[in-house]
């Protein structure tokens, strides 16, 4: 499988990507939802601005952490010892402070020729898809979510 990730353009997320300030991306949530327990070591990401409906950049899933049922202090340790990977702001803490936490740290940063993103109005922050080609203007199929569930 192959994730596209959106990236928080307020926070400038996808430039702390391609500059290498950040090496890690967290999804959290009261339960376990995507992408948590459904990435995996080896596998491709795919980071897009949010808003700016182009693919821009790719990397290699280097490890996955896939936390549940954190006490506060829990999710305050996991993401301050993470914090230079994440380098994440005040305001992302806060968003990020759940209970089911999925880090995944990347390598093998790239940036590539942009691919104009086809937005279908079912999709959510992170994409579970077999090809990239499969969310790109012109080769698209309509998006479920079956790659997304539990296997």
């Amino acid at each position: 499988m192959v994730h596209l990730v959106y990236c928080d353009d307020k926070e400038k997320v996808l430039d702390k990507i391609l500059n290498g300030f950040k090496t890690m991306v967290v999804r959290g949530a009261a339960g376990r939802k995507i992408p948590h327990s459904r990435v995996f070591e080896g596998e491709t990401l795919y980071f897009m601005q949010k808003g700016s409906a182009r693919i821009s950049a790719k990397a290699t899933v280097k490890s996955v952490h896939n936390l549940v049922k954190l006490s506060e202090e829990e999710i305050v340790k996991t993401l301050e010892d993470n914090q230079e990977k994440l380098n994440l702001s005040q305001k992302q803490k806060e968003r990020w402070h759940r209970k089911c936490l999925c880090l995944v740290e990347f390598e093998g940063v790239e940036p590539i020729v942009p691919l104009n993103f086809e937005h279908q109005g079912n999709m959510d922050d992170w994409l579970i898809i077999e090809k990239i080609e499969d969310v790109v203007v012109g080769t698209s199929i309509p998006y479920n979510y079956d790659n997304s569930k539990f296997k």
